[in-house]
């Protein structure tokens, strides 16, 4: 990197970090530091709740998942309007009118203390887990393609989130996160209008979305009810909205952004703004992938973007064989490069097919790469990933940006690290105090001894992340894991929030018990599905899990139900029967 480029990072990092810790320094009580003084506007509110989802992962790895697998991905955010119109018109009146300080607070009101610690514990696990994948995740990206010491950008990365969570808690999260999503929108509309000035003359920004649909980079929608298809309509909008659901309705690094509002009308106003916003910001990253896949194509790309996977086979005794196999990629880009170019000219079926067969080509030859990567780790004892999704777009920024913006797609990628990370210790600890130390261990202190103990568990879960990062490792495509990761929790815990809204005879020893069942079968299901006994996309275990910690729950207190919701549960059955007999089907 150049020294501009360095000094556009840092300044930008650092710039971040000191005015977020000198705008919010001396929180007065708990209120203060935990919400913000319920002074946030809705916009903070619905920039605040959109970077606390767009992590580094979103901006690594999405535009490397169109690259590969084109803009079907966006299907996965299809129920996230639904989602935020139910939480508008029942989370949010509901969690208001009690002025809790986290979402578990509701469970102890509605059902005992059992079930709300038992929730908050759920959240603790998979958010724990979260915030160490959201620092390691850029940290192993941008250590293995520019030769950084992981374990120093780790405890760099976690240390500048620290700083200004521990210095002004939520209200410091709110305000740096709107100068961050500044950073990451200049970022890549800069980095889009970019890449289609790069492609050739006569290639125009209409002619390069031509040559992305004929090699299917274009199919936005799916509409099979196929369990081999991990995003389709169907999953978007029925998986998608449960994990919307949860995910905003329940997870307090959510809940905590719009509970700092002023108003009922302003958090209800920033999270439809995030509602309306959210899928056109995912379509426009995900295009930004597209349009660099179109620029391989007129451009030499590695047969694996990953700089350490290439060094591991090169250094192994596969090197010959991959060697051979980029000579044959190279042969492989001159060809459809010229079929490319005819059909930018004159768009016919039979170029068309031509460039898919040699896309199929291609795509057979970066398999074999990963092969012979996994063979070259096997050899030498080491765990190199080799999925290369999420070094796609890192590959491209460093070789072909100028000098400058390298340096600010960089603090694009660092600031959306930091802007999730500290929503997460921020809600790890407000968790942790409120749910926990106030209420089971020191009780009736004053403010200021809780202020201290917020601040405290804020470093101690920010010590724990970056502990969790450093010994951390990621085979999967990382914008995957971190939803797989949630959807073995969030169903669970949004069928235990459903029982508290909806079914008023449900009580708290019921709904206990089914949680615990029901997080026992979603795990059973998710492990099931990778050992390829049964084939269940993750999408679907938020569907699975809410509706069955609903039907135990009902079950166990099936003689204090009314008749009403004994049809319910009988409807319920007979969904979750029928979906099991797809599952049975699909997976033979």
């Amino acid at each position: 990197m150049h020294i501009l480029d360095w000094v556009v990072l840092i300044g930008t990092l650092f710039s971040i970090v000191a005015y977020g810790t000198w705008k919010t320094r001396g929180s007065k009580n708990v209120e203060d530091y935990l919400k913000g003084g319920n002074e946030a506007k809705w916009w903070t509110i619905g920039l605040s709740v959109m970077a606390t989802q767009a992590s580094a992962i979103t901006f690594l790895s999405t535009p490397g998942q169109a690259f590969h697998d084109g803009m079907g991905f966006v299907q996965f955010y299809f129920g996230l309007p639904i989602a935020m119109i139910i939480i508008c018109m029942v989370f949010i009146p509901l969690y208001h009118r009690l002025k809790v300080y986290t979402a578990y607070e509701f469970l102890e009101n509605r059902f005992d203390l059992k079930t709300r610690s038992l929730t908050a514990i759920l959240f603790l696990i998979q958010r724990g887990l979260a915030a160490g994948i959201t620092i390691y995740a850029p940290a192993i990206i941008l250590s293995a393609v520019l030769g950084w010491d992981l374990n120093l950008l780790i405890i760099i990365l976690g240390s500048l989130v620290i700083i200004y969570t521990v210095s002004g808690g939520t209200k410091a999260v709110n305000i740096t996160q709107k100068q961050q999503m500044a950073v990451i929108f200049t970022g890549m509309f800069i980095a889009f209008f970019l890449i289609v000035s790069y492609l050739p003359d006569n290639i125009t920004f209409t002619k390069a979305l031509e040559i992305a649909g004929a090699s299917g980079k274009m199919d936005i929608l799916d509409f099979s009810f196929d369990f081999n298809n991990r995003y389709t309509f169907w999953s978007g909008i029925i998986g998608g909205t449960f994990l919307a659901l949860s995910y905003f309705g329940t997870d307090q690094s959510q809940v905590q952004r719009y509970l700092s509002g002023k108003s009922i009308k302003e958090m209800q106003m920033g999270l439809i703004f995030n509602g309306l916003l959210k899928v056109p910001m995912q379509f426009f990253i995900l295009l930004v992938g597209v349009m660099v896949f179109v620029f391989y194509q007129f451009n030499n790309s590695p047969i694996n973007f990953n700089p350490a996977a290439k060094e591991t086979v090169m250094n192994s005794s596969y090197a010959e064989e991959y060697s051979q196999l980029q000579n044959e990629q190279n042969q492989i880009f001159l060809k459809k490069q010229e079929l490319i170019t005819a059909y930018a000219v004159n768009k016919t079926d039979a170029l068309a097919h031509q460039i898919a067969l040699f896309n199929d080509g291609d795509r057979a030859n970066r398999n074999a790469a990963k092969q012979l990567i996994a063979k070259a780790n096997e050899e030498q004892a080491l765990s190199v990933e080799t999925n290369d999704k999420d070094y796609v777009f890192i590959h491209f920024i460093l070789n072909n940006l100028p000098r400058g913006l390298i340096g600010l797609l960089l603090a694009v990628i660092l600031s959306a690290a930091m802007s999730s990370t500290a929503s997460e210790l921020n809600a790890l600890a407000s968790t942790t105090t409120m749910d926990f130390y106030k209420r089971n261990f020191v009780i009736d202190r004053d403010e200021h001894h809780y202020l201290k103990a917020s601040k405290w568990f804020t470093l101690g879960w920010g010590a724990l992340a970056i502990l969790f990062a450093t010994f951390a490792y990621l085979a999967e495509n990382l914008i995957q894991l971190v939803n797989i990761i949630g959807s073995i929790f969030y169903g669970n815990i949004l069928g235990i929030f459903m029982l508290a809204f909806f079914f008023k005879h449900v009580k708290g020893h019921a709904v206990f018990i089914s949680a615990l069942i029901t997080q026992a079968i979603i795990l059973g299901l998710y492990f099931l599905d990778e050992r390829e006994f049964i084939n269940l996309p993750y999408l679907w275990l938020n569907f699975v899990g809410c509706f069955l910690a609903i039907i135990i729950a009902m079950l166990i207190d099936f003689k204090k139900l009314s008749r009403n919701n004994r049809w319910v549960l009988l409807m319920l059955i007979s969904i979750l029967t029928y979906f099991s007999y797809l599952i049975y089907k699909n997976s033979l």
